[in-house]
């Protein structure tokens, strides 16, 4: 009571009474009466509601409230520290772990935050867990030694905070086994379970102690559980005496990943011992906490695989409990909304989420993969990566997403086979699942069966050691890429969860060249046996080679020659690996698919109904694997090249610089021919991804023009289009951008190239106000090398002119404009027209099919007649009337001023525009309402009748005739389609 000397006599007479009514120190059930009125269970008074009202300061860091009781309790602890030890202050021991642990618990890690605004602390999800057991476990691996996604029976799921609860008939639950295959969520039970404690909504427990058994098995030396609990959690050591002595109260101890400790419950193998303060090997304190023989009164939960739930006897385990995932698809779409931070107020993003819910409900698929919560992980990442990037974010690459996907579950982890050299699990993934999935991609297949399955694995030729191994990893980590699906015959099928994995898996199989022929596997044998060997050979027979035939020296030299032999071999297979990333990224049957960044995108939110870019006749094709070689790529990138080697996966810089100069070679090859736009935006992922500069430089000098029609853009494909071809500076002929769904943002990025465009068309993009305020900005650059732009069928507003008007103005550059319905209108005209008559460069402006009448077009061509520079103006399929026509074209006939065109078969170049014409009706006649393509099909009815009886040449009334078949031609199409 010395501590509270300082404070007024009657408050501290409140306070004490306060305290024991609450248990101060304890949780806080009780209720009291106060100055201020009675004090609600749970909650504390104030200092002011007790009657202090001021406090002698203390100098230390409190994080509650100033004012507050718990405030006061904070300074109390301080006041307890000063008074027995002049030395440095210390707060509460379990308030200190309570901060710490969810300082460590919340704190993401470096692959989390690499995207996203998402933190632990605001997300109320967590996987279902619900009741067990043994026998349970042994069904769930009937079939192919595989995990299967099965969804709980509802009677057995139990909320988290009623797994240790006491039970009325049943002794207490002391002992709980969580167990679940890799990436079912157990580390994320475990993360909300102690962050809710650490938040005071999880009071079972008044001290939780979670250990990790990877660090527990790396401890080499014997230490008592004591010493333990103070070297992880230095706040508690205070405290720890008391933890044997009961006086803390409810402890639980959380031992995460317990396979990795490989326990041993017989007495010959681990001693009994029920002293804290003695020192045993991990393992062994492991084993008395469980048996109750050392701190019987503890509770203890522990994670594990389901291959190692058998090595707890069932005797000394209460509960077993599986991690059942995300089974809900009400579970799945509330994790998405939260992980990437939806709000109602951004529409953009509710749309987004409105389609992957759709996609979720239809697409069983997307609903099994989601099963597992390190899947929706996966998910998120990818849709962030394809719709969230921003100028503050950097933007990795999809192979690194996919590769620190892998890191996050397997780290550095080994194999064990006994006799053998442990070998990480990565490798050991891409040596048997990356196999499997390159015979599946080569055969062109999805679906898999049990002799695959054997085949992959080489169970054949394995030992009962190597074969028990092999079990237990297709039990907890095979589940993790592939999945069972439900059918009729007999014989089951596994098809990989994620589509994408298979090709990832793939691709990494080939890039670590475990894609070998006999003769390599045998050659690299030999040689690295050799390699160590010879020297040591060769220094024994030099000694005795006085006395050994001259044929023992000839075998000597062809012992040093043979790794020469092998590398010569090794050498073809780095040719072959540049060849297959090559054809499989430009097969004939893919010509017509979607991009890949696009077909990412549709298996993930499902396709939308495409707009006027579509393609008719497009081919659905599930089986299409052109993920495949831009995963190759990448993984040669330097980055993920890094990851790899964390992970015991090495990629030689010789094995990079060989496959890169196999590659150039064959995709110079290949992108000489004329690529189809989807192909040339995969070659352009396929450039970012691997990540050289150097070598992307050289290729992209080789794209003269770059067709993307079609190509749906989204902010990251302007962002990697513009990074791969900034790798070097030459001009480009063309860049055709025509029905992009082109933004401001979208041409701000590709601003860098555009600049270097001559002949730059952004057609069918329905800009809006921003998209013009950056092509004014573009035509503004001093750098501005475009010659001919083409604007055809985006709205020009009067905003939209005010934006490009001067640029257009104080432009050099241009000499070929084309603003072809752009609805400009008479009123649209007028504003535009200063603009272009004090441009100074233009040859060229076409202003067809505007709804200009006869008076606009007067004023217009009395306008530019003047011009310098311009000599033709394009006016036909507008509101002007057959004499307006004439007139229009009366200062022609005389030899003066500018070449109006006002019919489409007028000049001597009109068939360059015919086919464009053409295009463009049909769109207006497909996508228009019935009136407005009425009269747009009349303007062009009209305009080839006036031809005709203007023309007395037999060979344009003969092209005239031609155009009217065409007309006729398309007028049937339209009618057909309206139908």
């Amino acid at each position: 009571m010395q501590h509270l000397q300082h404070l007024p006599t009657g408050a501290r007479w409140t306070l004490i009474k306060h305290c024991s009514a609450t248990s101060i120190m304890g949780p806080f059930t009780g209720a009291c009466r106060t100055s201020a009125g009675r004090c609600p269970p749970g909650r504390l008074p104030t200092l002011k509601q007790i009657g202090i009202t001021s406090v002698r300061p203390i100098s230390h860091s409190c994080s509650w409230r100033p004012g507050s009781l718990q405030h006061l309790r904070c300074c109390l602890h301080q006041c307890k520290a000063l008074s027995t030890s002049p030395g440095r202050v210390s707060a509460d021991p379990i308030e200190e772990h309570r901060k710490r642990l969810k300082a460590w618990f919340g704190d993401m890690s470096i692959e989390e935050k690499q995207f996203g605004l998402f933190s632990v602390g605001n997300w109320h999800g967590e996987p279902v867990i619900a009741e067990s057991s043994r026998e349970e476990n042994r069904d769930l691996t009937t079939k192919f030694g595989i995990y299967s996604h099965i969804d709980p029976q509802e009677s057995k799921i139990i909320q988290l905070d009623e797994v240790f609860t006491t039970r009325s008939v049943e002794p207490p639950v002391k002992n709980v086994v969580l167990f679940g295959i890799v990436g079912m969520g157990k580390d994320l039970v475990v993360q909300r379970l102690v962050l809710d404690w650490c938040d005071g909504r999880f009071n079972q427990f008044d001290l939780i102690l979670p250990f990790s058994c990877e660090d527990l098995s790396s401890q080499s030396q014997s230490i008592s559980l004591n010493r333990l609990i103070c070297q992880k959690y230095t706040q508690l050591k205070t405290i720890v005496p008391q933890i044997g002595s009961g006086k803390v109260g409810n402890i639980l101890f959380i031992f995460n990943g317990l396979e990795q400790l490989k326990l041993d419950f017989r007495l010959l193998k681990n001693r009994l011992c029920n002293d804290p303060n003695e020192p045993l090997p991990p393992d062994n304190l492991v084993v008395n906490l469980i048996r109750k023989y050392m701190l019987p009164d503890a509770s203890i939960l522990v994670t594990m695989r389901p291959s190692a739930l058998d090595s707890i006897p069932a005797e000394y385990v209460d509960l077993y409990t599986r991690s059942c995932g995300f089974s809900d698809v009400e579970q799945q779409y509330l994790y998405f909304r939260n992980r990437l931070q939806v709000s109602e107020d951004n529409q953009t993003n509710e749309d987004l989420m409105k389609m992957l819910y759709k996609n979720l409900l239809r697409q069983k698929q997307l609903t099994a993969g989601c099963f597992l919560p390190s899947y929706c992980w996966l998910i998120c990442a990818t849709l962030h990566f394809l719709h969230f990037p921003t100028a503050n974010m950097p933007i990795q690459t999809l192979t690194g997403l996919y590769t620190n996907f892998l890191r996050l579950h397997f780290n550095a982890g080994y194999l064990d086979f006994g006799s053998q050299q442990n070998i990480s699990i990565v490798r050991y993934i891409a040596k048997t699942v990356g196999k499997l999935a390159y015979e599946g991609i080569e055969g062109k297949k999805v679906l898999f069966s049990e002799k695959d399955l054997e085949r992959s694995f080489g169970l054949d030729d394995m030992t009962e050691e190597e074969l028990n191994q092999v079990t237990d990893f297709q039990i907890d980590m095979l589940g993790f890429f592939m999945s069972p699906i439900a059918q009729q015959s007999s014989d089951p099928l596994l098809r990989f969860t994620i589509p994408a994995m298979q090709e990832y898996l793939a691709a990494l199989y080939v890039v670590l060249g475990e894609k070998k022929t006999i003769l390599e596997q045998v050659g690299s044998t030999i040689s690295d046996t050799i390699g160590k060997a010879s020297e040591d050979v060769t220094a024994v027979l030099f000694v005795v080679s006085k006395l050994l035939p001259f044929r023992i020296l000839a075998f000597v030299r062809l012992i040093n020659i043979f790794p020469r032999i092998f590398r010569k071999i090794s050498g073809k297979n780095k040719k072959a690996i540049a060849s297959t990333m090559v054809s499989e990224m430009f097969r004939e049957e893919d010509e017509f698919n979607k991009d890949v960044l696009e077909q990412i995108n549709a298996r993930i939110l499902g396709r939308e109904r495409e707009g006027v870019g579509e393609v008719i006749g497009e081919r659905l094709d599930t089986q299409s694997f052109e993920l495949f070689p831009t995963f190759m790529a990448g993984l040669l990138a330097p980055e993920n090249r890094s990851l790899l080697e964390q992970l015991d996966c090495t990629i030689k810089n010789v094995t990079v610089r060989e496959i890169a100069n196999n590659l150039k070679m064959h995709l110079s090859n290949t992108v000489s021919r004329k690529l189809a736009p989807s192909e040339l935006m995969d070659l352009q992922l396929f450039l970012y991804e691997l990540q050289n500069d150097a070598f992307a430089g050289e290729i992209s000098r080789t794209l003269k023009s770059l067709n993307l029609s079609q190509v749906k853009m989204t902010l990251l494909k302007s962002f990697v289009i513009t990074s791969v071809m900034s790798t070097s500076n030459h001009p480009i002929e063309m860049m055709d951008f025509s029905l992009c769904n082109l933004t401001g943002d979208y041409i701000k990025i590709l601003q860098p190239i555009l600049l270097r465009c001559k002949d730059l068309n952004l057609q069918f993009n329905n800009l809006g106000l921003d998209a013009w305020r950056e092509i004014g900005n573009l035509l503004l650059d001093p750098n501005c090398a475009i010659e001919k732009l083409w604007l055809c069928h985006n709205v020009l507003s009067e905003g939209a002119i005010s934006c490009i008007g001067p640029s257009i103005t104080q432009n050099r550059s241009i000499s070929h404009l084309s603003l072809l319905h752009t609805s400009l209108g008479d009123d649209g005209l007028g504003t535009l027209a200063p603009y272009l008559r004090d441009n100074t460069s233009l040859q060229e402006i076409n202003l067809a099919s505007n709804h200009i009448t006869d008076a606009a077009a007067t004023d217009l061509v009395e306008m530019v007649k003047e011009h310098p520079t311009l000599e033709k103006l394009h006016l036909y399929l507008n509101e002007i009337s057959d004499g307006g026509k004439q007139k229009l074209q009366g200062p022609k006939q005389a030899g003066e001023g500018v070449n109006v065109l006002v019919s489409i078969t007028e000049g001597s170049n009109d068939s360059m525009h015919w086919t464009l014409i053409l295009k463009n009706t049909a769109w207006h006649a497909v996508n228009q309402d019935k009136q407005s393509a009425a009269h747009y099909l009349k303007l062009l009815q009209n305009d080839l009748h006036y031809s005709w009886q203007q023309t007395a040449n037999p060979w344009k009334k003969l092209r005239i005739w031609q155009a009217q078949k065409q007309f006729e031609h398309l007028v049937k199409q339209v009618q057909q389609q309206k139908k």
